[in-house]
């Protein structure tokens, strides 16, 4: 089963390549901010369940479909361009392992332990 959720990510990553190929942004800004999400991990330094709060704002896929439908309804490059980079992010960070937090510990997620 995790071969299978693996290669569903890695197929829904290679949808927001996909996505973000139909904007007119200059290729290299995929790479540059697909690990801007990441920032959602600062909220640890205040604990744990902050932590998996902020963290699981910026790694949610609703969210990021939200964000991107709203870029799109709006006729707003840059907003779906964020909500692309968050999904790419959620997707990428999935095929690693690493899913959304529950509130106890950064290594407990979704998805199961981290490093088990």
């Amino acid at each position: 089963m995790k071969t299978t959720l693996k290669l569903e990510e890695l197929a829904l990553f290679g949808l927001s390549i996909y996505l973000f190929t139909r904007l007119d942004f200059a290729w290299w800004y995929f790479p540059a901010f697909i690990l801007l999400p990441d920032i959602g991990m600062i909220g640890y330094a205040f604990g744990a369940r902050i932590g998996a709060l902020t963290y699981n704002l910026f790694h949610h896929k609703g969210l990021a479909v939200i964000v991107l439908l709203l870029g799109y309804w709006i006729g707003n490059d840059w907003v779906a361009l964020i909500g692309i980079i968050l999904f790419g992010h959620a997707s990428m960070d999935r095929i690693f392992g690493y899913g959304l937090k529950y509130p106890d510990h950064f290594k407990n997620t979704h998805l199961g332990v981290i490093g088990e």
